[in-house]
């Protein structure tokens, strides 16, 4: 089958990538706005024997994605800013037990039940930090309907190849804008599935580092192995030891961190001689685009930065467009993130400004040529 146009909205794009990329299951509980993600998926996934169940709530559809997973299935959860908070915990407890999932967060106006209708993008420090302790997670923010496809497609392919949770970030505006989207042929999709086991089940160590950062991964039926959110040796047995309990943390953000050449995925427009770099993800970065063509055709020399892989962040490149800069400008709706990581890249070489806003409404181009023009 050859490539084909469709109409869908980016919700019904992240489901349908997910069918795409082998997901065959699906733990969720409907939130506004990421509820067509679920009732797509609860569509779909019986149509190619997969498995779709609303839990009681999004504790426990983090945690039976996450099993699905230890089971040998790819799984996919997806939620809204108060559900993400409460996925938080069991999100912790994958990265322990380095399970890959895909955790589709669609953010709304926070924080508590904040504005639930309303776009925002106020979920960046959550998505990296929100659950406790050292912690490794991949997260990605598409900024078309093409890019939603493509990304989740993306999103299950990490998550399998570093056995990792891989967040995808959604605002409002992304999960519910509707239009045309070009779908690959599956043949031309890369698809990767998790690394397995080339060694009998009662030999296999399911954290056996001995394969390097990622070991392989049997399924629950196939080679029967132990999980425990504690710290743990090869085995998956706890153990207080701190050479094996530094080593095991160590490994876990060495196989995410050491692979950022691979990673990092940026959207970039006129950065190579921009002398006001901007910086924007997500729907603000579809009105950066235009703000920096408009301040073009004004004579200022703008560029724009626009990450598809948020973290692990993409400091260098960051770093090496900020250093011929006159200024940085930082366009998102909240009231300064992903700013505070881009002040970290630059390091001082050049002033950073920001575009910042967290009432419901969304950056308007206008907004952000007014302060390229400022600034410039």
């Amino acid at each position: 089958m050859a490539k084909r146009l469709e109409v869908m909205s980016g919700n019904e794009a992240v489901a349908r990538a997910a069918i795409a990329a082998g997901c065959r299951f699906y733990a969720g509980y409907p939130i506004t706005p990421s509820s067509e993600i679920a009732e797509k998926m609860a569509e779909l996934l019986p149509k190619v024997d997969g498995k779709f169940i609303q839990m009681e709530d999004e504790i426990a559809s983090m945690a039976a994605a996450t099993g699905a997973s230890l089971a040998g299935l790819k799984s996919m959860t997806a939620t809204s800013g108060p559900g993400f908070s409460l996925k938080q915990e069991n999100l912790g407890f994958a990265s322990m037990v380095e399970a890959p999932v895909v955790i589709v967060d669609v953010m709304r106006g926070g924080p508590s039940t904040g504005l639930p209708t309303f776009p925002a993008q106020g979920d960046v420090m959550q998505a990296i930090w929100g659950t406790h302790g050292d912690h490794a997670v991949v997260v990605l923010t598409p900024g078309t309907l093409e890019e939603v496809y493509l990304e989740t497609v993306r999103a299950f392919n990490i998550a399998e190849k570093l056995r990792t949770p891989v967040v995808l970030l959604l605002d409002e505006i992304i999960g519910h804008m509707t239009g045309d989207v070009m779908i690959p042929d599956d043949s031309e999709l890369e698809i990767i599935d998790r690394p397995k086991p080339t060694v009998p089940p009662e030999e296999y160590l399911p954290y056996d580092d001995s394969y390097g950062d990622v070991p392989p991964m049997g399924s629950y039926f196939e080679y029967p192995f132990h999980t425990t959110g504690l710290h743990h040796d090869k085995t998956g047995f706890p153990t207080t030891n701190p050479v094996k309990c530094g080593a095991l943390i160590e490994r876990m953000l060495r196989k995410v961190f050491g692979n950022r050449e691979w990673l990092e995925k940026n959207v970039e427009h006129y950065t190579e001689d921009a002398e006001i770099l901007v910086f924007a993800f997500g729907s603000t970065g579809l009105a950066a685009e235009v703000a920096v063509k408009w301040a073009r055709e004004q004579g200022i020399k703008a560029g724009l930065l626009r990450p598809l892989t948020l973290w692990p962040f993409p400091e260098k490149r960051v770093y090496d467009l900020a250093e011929k800069a006159k200024a940085v400008v930082v366009a998102e709706m909240n009231l300064g993130m992903m700013i505070r990581e881009v002040e970290r890249a630059v390091r001082g070489v050049t002033p950073v400004y920001g575009v910042l806003k967290a009432n419901g409404q969304p950056i308007e181009p206008p907004e952000i040529l007014a302060k390229i023009k400022e600034v410039a």
